[in-house]
């Protein structure tokens, strides 16, 4: 089959929830007859009659079995899962391999682990069937109006799948797809992982530029709509789709009740906890395992985690002498923050403020790159990190025009593909913008300090310009306890001209055995 030729006119979506729905009714909008397929038949109803609303409900059917929904297909058969990660794609295989012939597609649009999606590529590849590992990013609504769209497989496969994934991705500002050959292997879940992991880095950032302005300003909601706004419209945080949201999350009033929505909204991230998102965790357990600090994603997480289980940090508050240990019961602190003292100029800190999100949003997505850079060596993913870039351009939670666009992209895109090792902290812009926003980082930190805010991005990003471009830590004095106590060994200083993480040649005897 030459792909040049192939134009997918039917498939299978597979999970119906409002991801896979949304992009059911995408792909019917574009030409395409979609077989519906989920073990809940009222959501497959509520797909088909959002469709009709919508004028493409001839476009659409629903099917309860695996026989009935591949004959409904042509060949070769093309299926898109929409799927929970872990074990149910492996169900789902199983269900369809006594169904699959030569050349069928599999498109596993869900939060899938990348090496599940290596597994069952390895799985299908011995049938000659075609597993496509395909991060999709930007929320239900991108999924109905136009996502992001992160595949990763073999060349040809890619060549058969990319001109209809072209017709449904997000569309940047020169209308160029957010779709693109971002490598092969489980290459499109490992770096959706990532930017999930960026996303929530740049998620905290933001929530406590929030909380201080709130709180520390004590700006209205409408006020911090305004800002936002600004922030959205020029400069360096200028089209970063969750500055853009905020602004509309401050200014949202629940018609029904005539309060602003987010007023009602508790103070728990629980998705870690109830399994519905695993990136977060994985991103950072591959920092770790790649040897790349990443603190702006990794304290992200850490207070996701904490802010989850409520009834534990309300328990915690009533031992400290604080409250009756009920979750609901009052909404306080220990160490509460206060209102800031000695700012003369607000609109001169509330500049500060911009520039210390936008610092820890670019160290954010420094920190990711950087693990996908080590990722791709060690896993063979053959990246192309300019489509990746074009991947989020436009149609993602971490879309950020500057950065990706004006900072990134000239940096990517004149890589050699056999470079040794691609770090944007290498490049002279990225420091230089780095440098500029590390003294608004360091006052809005400090601010944040003395009065009691909570602030672990801001002030992991300003820890971490410090010691990566520092080489005089602290830590040789750990490195001499690590020597005493386990003759782990040393480098002496003005020694080692290289640098690099190898194992000290010397050690010495500071209390004999």
């Amino acid at each position: 089959m030459a792909s040049n030729d192939y134009e997918i006119k039917k498939l299978a979506m597979i999970g119906c929830g409002s991801m896979g729905g949304g992009m059911a009714q995408l792909f019917a909008e574009n030409g395409v007859h979609v077989s519906l397929s989920d073990p809940n038949e009222e959501m497959m109803d509520s797909v088909i009659a959002s469709a009709r609303e919508a004028g493409v409900g001839n476009k659409l059917s629903k099917h309860k079995d695996n026989a009935s929904l591949c004959e409904s297909l042509d060949k070769p058969k093309v299926f898109v899962w929409s799927l929970p990660h872990g074990s149910i794609g492996d169900t789902v295989l199983s269900g369809l391999m006594p169904y699959l012939e030569k050349g069928d597609i599999i498109i596993d649009c869900g939060n899938e682990h990348w090496e599940n999606t290596e597994r069952r590529q390895g799985k299908c590849v011995t049938k000659g069937i075609r597993y496509v590992g395909c991060g999709v990013s930007g929320g239900y609504q991108a999924a109905r109006r136009g996502p992001s769209i992160c595949p990763g497989a073999d060349d040809e496969t890619l060549s058969l799948v990319l001109p209809t994934l072209r017709k449904v991705a997000a569309k940047d500002p020169q209308g160029k797809p957010c779709v693109g050959r971002v490598g092969t292997g489980g290459a499109g879940h490992y770096c959706k992982m990532i930017h999930n992991g960026i996303e929530h880095g740049m998620m905290s950032a933001i929530a406590e530029a929030w909380s201080i302005m709130k709180t520390g300003l004590g700006m209205s909601l409408a006020e911090m709509a305004d800002v936002f706004d600004k922030w959205n419209a020029e400069g360096e945080l200028k089209g970063t789709f969750l500055i853009w949201i905020s602004r509309d999350i401050c200014r949202t009033k629940d018609p029904k009740t005539g309060e602003m929505v987010l007023d009602s909204v508790e103070d728990k991230v629980v998705q870690d906890y109830t399994g519905e998102e695993g990136t977060g965790i994985w991103s950072n357990t591959e920092a770790v395992d790649k040897h790349v600090p990443a603190p702006t994603l990794t304290t992200a997480h850490y207070l996701r985690i904490a802010s989850g289980d409520r009834h534990q940090r309300a328990t915690i508050q009533k031992t400290f002498g604080v409250g009756s240990g009920k979750p609901n019961d009052e909404h306080t602190s220990v160490f509460p923050p206060q209102k800031l003292e000695g700012i003369s100029d607000r609109a001169a800190f509330l500049e500060d403020l911009r520039m210390a999100v936008y610092t820890a949003c670019l160290a954010a997505y420094c920190q990711g790159m950087i693990i996908i850079d080590k990722a791709d060596k060690a896993y063979h993913f053959n990246v192309n990190y300019a489509e990746l870039l074009q991947v989020w351009r436009a149609g993602c939670i971490i879309q950020a025009d500057y950065i990706s666009n004006n900072l990134l992209q000239p940096i990517y895109s004149s890589r050699s593909a056999k470079a040794e090792e691609t770090n944007p902290l290498y490049e002279s812009d990225v420091a230089k913008d780095l440098k500029r926003g590390f003294s608004h980082l360091r006052k809005v930190v400090a601010k944040g300090v003395e009065g009691d805010f909570v602030v672990p991005a801001l002030s992991a990003t300003l820890e971490y310009l410090k010691y990566q471009t520092s080489t005089e830590l602290p830590t040789s004095f750990y490195e001499a306890q690590l020597d005493y106590f386990g003759k782990h060994m040393y480098d002496k200083k003005g020694d080692d001209e290289a640098g690099k993480p190898e194992t000290g040649k010397h050690h010495y005897e500071w209390k004999p055995a």
